[in-house]
């Protein structure tokens, strides 16, 4: 009897010791200026981030190509999952044993239609970053094998943002866009709504089985848009509505996709909400502002490119937004939070310790 509990001991331990011996999983990252992490550092277009301050705070204190003072949103959850940062897919070391850590596909400027960004010249637009997908599965294949690359792409963890760039840089572009001039807003809505299907579907085909996909944040509150489309310095009250419609459609979209396919593959993360939550009451973050960018010029720092000769704050951890559109690092620090806990109102149908922990366990 000594010896059967020990042998059980034994395979208890070793089964434990497998869950823990697996590889780390790999992360791929898809959506716009939010999560890229360089890409357009190597693309001819005007939707950079490759100059002083960008990166002040970002452990080399260089830029690196993250519309950030420091680390952006992909770089945050590997640091909470341990695992190493993602490289841009366009980057040169991206090769070999790199591959296995997944790859950053994202493109600043785009969305989820292709004429999204048409004013940034050569960016990645959301087709063209799962054309190169299929193309590094390639190369992933030739480095562990065809059944090697299918696990690990099946076994990775996905983030994909998109959405609101189609707004600001679409709809609202100028006061009367031709998308504007062809659909009301509820319509528009919809109608990038289906399309946005169509890709979540594409990822799911290329392998993908586990996709957090984050909705729009509240656009409006953003500094550029209360400096241009604000006379009292509230957020925008259209493009404030606008995400209020966007974003429950796109959990609707989510959960009639995850049913289709018969398993909870795409899990939606409130953006709106998680900033909305510091956007609304700065100072119980910690923040002293949630108007005023840290890096800009003009009213409320939102007009214009963060560059060398802009306004910047000597402290980015007491701001919400680091420039006209994007969050500082320590703001992005609380949304990942959310995304690795919330509650159901943040994550649905689960948060990221759920995930990890369900998938442990298969």
């Amino acid at each position: 009897m000594a010896t059967s509990l020990l042998i059980s001991c034994c395979v208890l331990i070793c089964l434990v010791g497998c869950v823990y011996a697996q590889s780390p999983r790999a992360f791929f990252v898809f959506g716009d200026s939010l999560v890229d992490s360089g890409n357009n550092d190597f693309l001819a277009t005007t939707a950079r981030a490759d100059n002083y301050p960008y990166g002040i705070d970002y452990p080399t204190h260089r830029p690196t190509g993250r519309f950030s003072n420091g680390r952006n949103i992909p770089d945050l959850i590997s640091l909470e999952l341990g695992l190493e940062p993602t490289l841009p897919i366009m980057s040169p070391l991206l090769v070999g044993e790199k591959l296995l850590i997944g790859a950053n596909f994202a493109s600043a400027g785009i969305g989820i239609l292709n004429d999204t960004g048409f004013q940034f010249l050569h960016i990645i637009h959301i087709y063209k970053q799962l054309q190169l997908f299929e193309l590094y599965q390639k190369r992933l294949s030739a480095h562990i094998g065809s059944q090697g690359a299918r696990n690990l792409v099946n076994r990775a963890l996905v983030l994909i943002t998109l959405g609101g760039n189609d707004f600001v840089n679409n709809y609202y572009l100028v006061p009367y866009s031709a998308r504007s001039r062809q659909y009301s807003l509820p319509d528009y809505v919809r109608y990038i709504i289906s399309e946005y299907r169509k890709v979540l579907r594409r990822l799911y085909d290329l392998g993908a089985r586990r996709v957090l996909v984050t909705g729009t944040g509240p656009i409006g509150c953003a500094p550029a848009e209360i400096a241009l489309k604000s006379p009292n310095g509230e957020c925008a009250l259209e493009l404030q509505r606008a995400a209020a419609i966007y974003n429950p459609q796109l959990v609707q979209m989510i959960k009639g996709l995850n049913q289709e396919i018969g398993s909870d593959i795409f899990i939606a993360a409130d953006a709106y909400r998680m900033h909305m939550d510091f956007i609304s009451n700065p100072q119980a973050y910690g923040f002293v502002t949630a108007k005023v960018a840290c890096c800009g010029q003009g009213p409320y720092n939102g007009i214009g490119l963060c560059t060398p000769v802009s306004n910047l704050c000597p402290n980015r951890d007491l701001y919400v937004f680091w420039d006209a559109f994007h969050p500082t690092e320590r703001a992005s620090k609380i949304i990942v939070q959310q995304i690795l806990s919330g509650s159901p109102e943040y994550m649905y149908p689960m948060n990221l310790t759920t995930i990890m922990a369900l998938d442990s366990m298969t």
